[in-house]
């Protein structure tokens, strides 16, 4: 099946699951090595759990900065292969590795100074400080595996392929879980490492995920035939990328800061009230994941079908993505508000962290259901090349909302009430990206007209390897 028949004709319903049950997948497999390393760590060492609960923010940078410039390159390659134009598409690809390794340059750089700094502004304990430095060090040095398997998955997602970007990110996730207990405790051959052995586990397995990548690529049938040796850098590609994963590194890098922010907020209770929010953190992943796993399989649905004019296929694969993604945060909605306590043990944390942890899951998990729509209409924008709106929605979220709701209620009441800056940040957010998305359907859905279709023009299957 080529391109414009998977893309264009296969029925929404069945094909939304198929492009995006291989990324819930692989999305629930990192969730679950991030709990793992938690898990494992809190068995180690309770301040070790509280190192990395506090560099998540720099992780989130990290994270912000891969997934930005694979949103681009998906949305790009996508649309451009809707339009039938072939080569920019390659093209399009081929400028995520450029970019790529100028993300690796700049974390580099990140990774002399930026770690102590950082740990040092939230806590006087020496020994979490230390912790958190050694860890989020060897993540930055070694960030390179993980940002060009991004690059190579979010080709394949582009152009459909959504099995072999799971083998690749699965592969990873297996392999940091089962490195973490012989390299934090020592076991069989390998030395005690504690922290340092979580964050190896770690680029461990990003460096496999990197190496299967290149091994599928180079073998994949119906791939875009890439030639870096004759790269040249093209301007409006450069645009076209930075237009959508700028805006999309934007969102998930200004999670980095509400992340901190609200961690500095924290501080004034104690250890544990930062340590509860690394904790939550970890564990709503696994809640989350699974709607961005959805939302990557939508992107490419999206982007094609509006490149080729399909309206009803964009309303379609919106509609379908809205009611499996509420789907899956009402399941999350019943765990949190029923299962808290459960949930914490799971990290062997104190009975003064459960405390305070147990009414914080239910007032947290109360507006999962709003985060849903906000995040499904967020990958909308993204796919029809206005990322800019996803961008105001997620700075108004997380930055201009939450931060100042929790400094208010953090001074006013008392901790508990902290959290529902969390619910009134949703709020508001959600009726706000929703005024967006009619405004979108006005100006650029609502009149959308088919282009002339040629599926041989289309048609990248025989590609030679």
């Amino acid at each position: 099946m080529n391109t414009h028949e998977k893309l264009g004709q296969t029925k929404i319903t069945s094909l939304i699951f198929r492009m995006s049950a291989p990324a819930i997948f692989s999305m629930l497999m990192q969730s679950l090595y991030n709990i793992v390393d938690s898990w494992f760590l809190a068995k180690y060492n309770l301040n070790a759990l509280s190192a990395v609960s506090l560099a998540f923010p720099i992780q989130m940078i990290i994270i912000s900065l891969f997934v930005g410039l694979g949103v681009g390159i998906n949305s790009v390659i996508s649309r451009r292969m809707g339009e039938k134009k072939h080569d920019e598409a390659v093209n399009s690809a081929e400028h995520g590795f450029f970019f790529g390794f100028i993300i690796w340059i700049f974390l580099l750089a990140l990774s002399i100074k930026l770690p102590h700094i950082f740990f040092a502004q939230f806590t006087q304990n020496e020994e979490i400080v230390a912790f958190g430095t050694t860890y989020i060090s060897i993540i930055l040095i070694f960030s390179i595996s993980r940002i060009m398997a991004q690059v190579f998955i979010s080709i394949l997602q582009a152009t459909g392929d959504m099995m072999s970007a799971m083998f690749i990110q699965g592969i990873g996730a297996i392999a940091n879980i089962v490195l973490d207990a012989f390299l934090i405790f020592g076991l069989w051959i390998f030395p005690e490492m504690g922290v340092a052995g979580a964050a190896i586990a770690t680029v461990a397995g990003q460096f496999m995920s990197l190496i299967l990548a290149l091994i599928i690529y180079s073998r994949k049938k119906g791939r875009l035939k890439l030639n870096l040796k004759k790269f040249h850098l093209d301007k409006q590609i450069s645009k076209n990328i930075m237009a959508v994963g700028l805006p999309a590194m934007v969102m998930q890098g200004i999670g980095s800061i509400m992340l901190g922010a609200l961690n500095k907020i924290l501080s004034q209770f104690g250890d544990d009230a930062y340590t509860l929010l690394g904790v939550y953190f970890k564990t709503q992943s696994l809640i989350f994941m699974p709607v961005f796993g959805l939302c990557q399989g939508m992107m490419p649905v999206l982007g094609y079908n509006y490149g080729a004019g399909n309206k009803e296929r964009v309303l379609k694969t919106l509609k379908v993505g809205l009611i499996v993604a509420v789907s899956i945060m009402l399941v999350g909605t019943a765990a949190f508000q029923f299962f808290p306590r459960q949930i914490l043990s799971i990290f062997s944390v104190t009975e003064s962290i459960t405390k305070i942890g147990v009414p914080a899951f239910r007032i947290i998990s109360s507006c999962f259901v709003l985060a849903a729509v906000s995040i499904v209409l967020s990958t909308f924008f993204q796919a029809i090349g206005d990322a800019y709106l996803s961008m105001i929605g997620s700075i108004t979220r997380q930055l201009l909302i939450i931060i100042p709701a929790a400094i208010i209620l953090s001074r006013a009441f008392g901790l508990r009430e902290t959290w529902f800056a969390f619910p009134i940040s949703e709020v508001i957010t959600v009726t706000l990206v929703i005024i967006f998305a009619f405004r979108e359907y006005r100006r650029k859905i609502k009149h959308l007209t088919p282009i002339d279709r040629q599926p041989d023009a289309l048609d990248i299957t025989d590609n030679k390897i």
